[in-house]
Parts: C-alpha cells; sequence; structure tokens
C-alpha cells in the first residue's frame, strides 16, 4: 500500500507539475524528488508531535485487497444481504402460485365401513318366521374422483360406490348380495363463474404479483448497483483526496524548510517561518480529516458489498483500483426518455397495477351475473351374488335353489351398462332487489381509471427525472473542464510565486495562498469529476439501463447474478 501510494503520489506530482512540457527552470529534479519523497512520506503518515489520532489514522487496518469497480459490484449481487433477501420474493410468489394451481388438481376419495343392523319386527312374514328382527350385515368400500376444469369453471364428479349386503330376510333375492354404481356428475357454469371465478381471479392476480416481484427484485439490483458505484467512486475521490492532502503538506513541510534556512543565513525574519508552520499545521489537520474520510468511504463501501462481519473483504483494508476518466457523453435526450419508459420499473409495476385492476373488474362484472348452472348427471348400477331360486316364485318361504355368485356379477352387469341412468338439469338463482355487485363494479371502475391516470403522471415525472439527470450531467462536464483549467492556472500561479520568493520578489503569504489555491483547485477538480461519475451513474439509473450496460442477468432465489 505504501509503495502503491508513494507511485501515485509521484505520478500525480509529476503529472501537475509537468502537463507535457520540458522540465520548467523553476524546480530543479532534485527538488521534485525531495517533493515526491515528503509526499509519500506524508501519505504514509504525517510527521509532526506523534498526536495519538494522527497516529492511528495513518496506520492500515488488516491485509489490501485491491478491488475494481466490477469486482465491487459482483461482490454486491452475490453477498449483499438486502438482495438475498428481495431475492426470496420471487419464490414466496412461486409458491403461492403452485398454491393456486392446486386448485385444479384432482382430488381422490375413499371410504370404507362396516354395519351390521338387526331390525324391529314389521311385517307378516317376519312373525310367521317367529318375530325376529331382519339381521343385515353391510360392508361398503367406495371411490372417487373430483375434478376442478379450469377452462369454464365446470366440475366434474366421478364415483364407484360398492357394498356387500348379508341378510337373513326371507324375501332376499341374493344372499349375499354385491351391488356396484357407477356415477358422473359435471356441473358447468353457464352466466356467473363462465369466463372467471374467485379461484381463476386469485391464479390471474398471484401470476401479476409474480411478475411484479420480478420486477421489483430488478429495481432492487438496478439500485444496489448503483449505490456501489457511487460508493466506489466515493471511495476513490477520498483514496485522492488523502494524496493530495499529503502532497499540499509536502508543499508546506518544502516551505518550512526553505524559510528556516532563509533565517538561518539572515535573509528573512523569524515571524515568516511561524507562519508557515502554522499553514504545516493546518494541512497536517486537512490530512488527518482526510484519511477519517477515507475510513468512513470504506466503510459505506463495504456495507454494501459483504454478507456479515465474517466476509473476508471486512477485515481488510480495500485498495481501489480504477480511476475515474472524464470522457463527456453526448446524450440523446429523446431517445433516453423512450428508453427509460420502456424500461423503468415504476412503470412497469404500474402497468401490472392495471392489469390487476381489469381483472377485479372483469370479476365483479361476471358475478352480477345470474347464477346458471347445467348439470348432468350419468350412472349405471350392476347386482350380484348368491342367487336364491325358490320352487314356488312368489311364495314366501318356500324352498329354494342357490346360484353360486360373486362380486364379479355385479361388475359384469356393470360394464354392460345393464341398467343405467341419467339426468339433465339447469339450476337457476337470481337475486330479488338490489345487489351489492352494482356497487363494487362501480368503484372497481374508478379504481382502474385513477390507476390509468396514474400511468400518465408517472410518465411524466420519468420524462422530467431524465430531462434534469441530462442537464446535470452536461452541467458537471463543464465544470469539470473549468476546474481543470482553474488547476492549471493554480499550478502555474505557484510556480510563479516560488521563482520570484526564491529571488525576494515575493512574500511568504503570498507563496502560502498559492499553495493553498492550488490544493483547493485540486480538490475541485477531483470533485467535479466524481460528481461527473455519479451524475453518468444516475443517468443510467433513472433509464433503468445499469443492468444491462454492465451485462448483469437477474436470476431469483437460488441462483445469482453474472454476466449474460
Amino acid at each position: 500500500m505504501r509503495r502503491t501510494n508513494a507511485v501515485v503520489a509521484s505520478a500525480l506530482v509529476a503529472a501537475v507539475l509537468f502537463p507535457g512540457a520540458p522540465a520548467r527552470a523553476q524546480v530543479s529534479e532534485a527538488r521534485l524528488r525531495e517533493l515526491i519523497r515528503q509526499a509519500a512520506d506524508a501519505t504514509k503518515e504525517p510527521t509532526g508531535s506523534g498526536d495519538p489520532q494522527t497516529a492511528v489514522a495513518a496506520q492500515e487496518q488488516g491485509p489490501i485487497v485491491r478491488l475494481t469497480l466490477d469486482e465491487a459490484v459482483a461482490f454486491a449481487l452475490d453477498r449483499n444481504l438486502d438482495i438475498r433477501v428481495q431475492r426470496l420474493n420471487p419464490e414466496l410468489q412461486d409458491i403461492a402460485l403452485a398454491s393456486a394451481r392446486a386448485f385444479y388438481s384432482p382430488s381422490l376419495t375413499s371410504a370404507v365401513n362396516r354395519s351390521n343392523t338387526v331390525g324391529t319386527p314389521s311385517s307378516q312374514l317376519q312373525i310367521s318366521s317367529g318375530g325376529k328382527g331382519v339381521t343385515q350385515d353391510r360392508l361398503v368400500y367406495n371411490a372417487g374422483l373430483t375434478q376442478n376444469v379450469a377452462w369454464g369453471g365446470g366440475l366434474l364428479t366421478a364415483t364407484l360406490n360398492n357394498n356387500r349386503n348379508v341378510s337373513d330376510s326371507n324375501n332376499a333375492l341374493f344372499n349375499p348380495q354385491y351391488n356396484a354404481n357407477w356415477q358422473f356428475v359435471f356441473t358447468q357454469p353457464i352466466l356467473r363463474d363462465f369466463k372467471i371465478d374467485a379461484q381463476r381471479r386469485t391464479l390471474a392476480v398471484t401470476k401479476i404479483n409474480r411478475d411484479v416481484s420480478d420486477i421489483q427484485l430488478r429495481a432492487s439490483m438496478t439500485n444496489l448497483v448503483s449505490n456501489v458505484r457511487n460508493a466506489y467512486w466515493d471511495y476513490v475521490f477520498a483514496t485522492l483526496a488523502v494524496e493530495v492532502a499529503g502532497q499540499s503538506l509536502a508543499l508546506a513541510d518544502k516551505l518550512v524548510a526553505d524559510n528556516q534556512t532563509r533565517v538561518e543565513i539572515g535573509t528573512m525574519a523569524p515571524i515568516d517561518v511561524v507562519q508557515a508552520q502554522a499553514e504545516q499545521a493546518t494541512r497536517r489537520s486537512s490530512l488527518v480529516t482526510a484519511q477519517n474520510t477515507r475510513r468512513t468511504a470504506e466503510l459505506t463501501l463495504k456495507r454494501l458489498i459483504v454478507s456479515g462481519t465474517d466476509d473476508p473483504n471486512w477485515s481488510v483494508t480495500l485498495e481501489p483500483v480504477d480511476r475515474p476518466d472524464f470522457q463527456p457523453d453526448q446524450v440523446d435526450l429523446e431517445a433516453a426518455i423512450r428508453r427509460a419508459l420502456s424500461e423503468r420499473t415504476d412503470v412497469a409495476i404500474a402497468k401490472k397495477s392495471i392489469e390487476n385492476n381489469s381483472t377485479t373488474l372483469g370479476y365483479l362484472r361476471n358475478q352480477a351475473l345470474p347464477v346458471v348452472d347445467a348439470q348432468v348427471t350419468y350412472g349405471v348400477q350392476g347386482i350380484g351374488g348368491t342367487q336364491l331360486l325358490r320352487s314356488n316364485s312368489g311364495v314366501l318361504g318356500s324352498s329354494f335353489t342357490t346360484v353360486p355368485g360373486s362380486i364379479a356379477d355385479a361388475f359384469s352387469s356393470l360394464f354392460r351398462s345393464q341398467y343405467p341412468s341419467w339426468t339433465v338439469g339447469l339450476n337457476v338463482t337470481y337475486p330479488i332487489g338490489t345487489s351489492t355487485q352494482g356497487a363494487a363494479v362501480a368503484r372497481a371502475r374508478v379504481q382502474l381509471s385513477q390507476v390509468e391516470a396514474q400511468i400518465k403522471q408517472i410518465e411524466l415525472q420519468v420524462a422530467t427525472e431524465i430531462t434534469n439527470a441530462a442537464i446535470t450531467l452536461r452541467n458537471t462536464a463543464e465544470s469539470v473542464q473549468a476546474a481543470q483549467a482553474a488547476r492549471e492556472l493554480s499550478l502555474r500561479r505557484l510556480e510563479a510565486e516560488q521563482s520570484k520568493f526564491e529571488v525576494g520578489m515575493s512574500t511568504n503569504y503570498q507563496v502560502v495562498q498559492a499553495q493553498r489555491d492550488l490544493n483547493d483547485a485540486r480538490n475541485s477538480e477531483l470533485r467535479g469529476i466524481l460528481n461527473y461519475q455519479k451524475a453518468r451513474v444516475e443517468f443510467e439509473r433513472l433509464q433503468q439501463t445499469t443492468l444491462q450496460n454492465t451485462n448483469i442477468t437477474v436470476i431469483a432465489a437460488g441462483g445469482g447474478a453474472g454476466g449474460a
């Protein structure tokens, strides 16, 4: 880190003092080396009285990790806790959607039971047989299937009912007797619940909410990437500000040393040394402040890119690698507005709200219709078992012979459809008097109109924000150009004052003031470049093109985000 700071400080000082021109006569090569050394020493560890606050500010915390802007964005998308929470929302909506779709899954039913009944005597036949009640032993085993139909809102029910009866009745035809029957019932709404019903409305709304959760995740990721980029550039600015403060302190140190030499040889009053030392102390304080600001900016960046205090990047010192470049962009305002209107997540969410309200309005309109349901029933019965054939047909109590049989006889007659039955019907329900559905429809219609008006409002807001962002981008570009010119002029003025000071044509105060002006000009240029970078980030964020420009794909829970 220290070697890197020295190299950076050297490059900055050389670039500032020699912007593409030969070495100036006012500054010798030896003085330049000395200036670079002092700037590097000041950046690494402030000189002076050993103030504890200064020593702490200069101390590096943990190992150094070089970090590019792209790496910071990748860490944030993979580890940021807020995004991890947001990624779970689409998964929750998937669960809700699966639950809504489960309504249309077929349901199997079954029932098995056994009963035994001894009935009281109720006929002459029972009295003639001793007055005993009839004993019946019944075994039931049924199965069925129910299916809700998504299209048209119909309901299909199919049942297979089976039972076995054993009785001591004298008039039984089969004993044991097996009964089997198929029954199919289909109910179809014709008016209300035909186009849409409560379940299909829930399913449609859940699908829309699932899309909204994806849009919200994309918005969160866009905002996160923008925040990371801004935090990264803030950290870069804070790092460069430390280097500039170190260079400014080096100039103050050099002035103090030169003044002390002049006092020793009798060409300067001691009061001028005190003035230079006061300026030196002020710049040392500015360096400490810049170092503290850098650490605060580093913590802000870490908060966005780590997964917790156990994250490897939490305990290291991050060294930003990228430096902001200044290349003014040509802005096509009309294209930017069109792009924003098609990509903005708030516009997309508002359009999804229209879909939700339209679904609700359609449902309420349908519920205002009368209930008209068609119902079709078809059934087939089968019977079998051990048959009792009496010798005198029609004479109860006569002798009989048995013909063995089983449940297979019942199923045989069932599948041959020997005993079919069917029913076709129409069920109608019409409310009498005032219905609450009319008021609900009117309210839903007003709410839909309200959302449509909000769309226009959002579109106007988008156009205004994009226009303001474009103006800010242009203004910051002009500010950077002005700051660069001011920095160049401040450098020339300082060189001139130093040259005049060396030959006794300038005062100590004028040199100090020129150094201050150069320091302010450097900071203004850095701040201007930072503001331009942040204006570019905001311009992309408002268009919702941040993820596209950085080749990021949105993936919900269980995945990540990476290059496309």
